[in-house]
């Protein structure tokens, strides 16, 4: 697991928070895997958009972080499953309000449960 991509360089926690989730993809995949665990086929329609590509690649990021687990079941066909862990959950849980802030701000009549 990588706590920090850039150790010392950081300037404040939220500095260090987006060097975690930044960009298009991340919290949107944080989202849902919030809802449940998913296969990788699961989470490539629940984030319509994202390229296979671009999902492989932040999975691996997220899962060398500490924010995704990945489970590989020893069947035929294989299978795997990414969910949250603990440090994820937490991780939503304080982007939580920042999605209430998007919701009033931005997007005025959007459901509450929405990222």
């Amino acid at each position: 697991m990588r706590a920090v991509r850039r150790p010392g360089a950081y300037v404040c926690g939220i500095d260090a928070a987006m060097d975690v989730i930044g960009g298009k993809w991340k919290v949107l995949i944080l989202w849902a895997l919030d809802e449940k665990p998913c296969r990788f086929g699961e989470l490539r329609r629940s984030v319509p958009g994202v390229t296979e590509k671009v999902l492989s690649s932040h999975l691996k990021e997220l899962e060398e972080d500490g924010i995704v687990h990945r489970e590989e079941y020893a069947e035929v066909p294989p299978r795997v499953e990414y969910s949250l862990t603990p440090r994820g959950v937490a991780l939503n849980e304080a982007l939580e309000p920042l999605g209430a802030w998007g919701r009033e701000h931005v997007q005025p009549g959007t459901p509450a449960h929405s990222p």
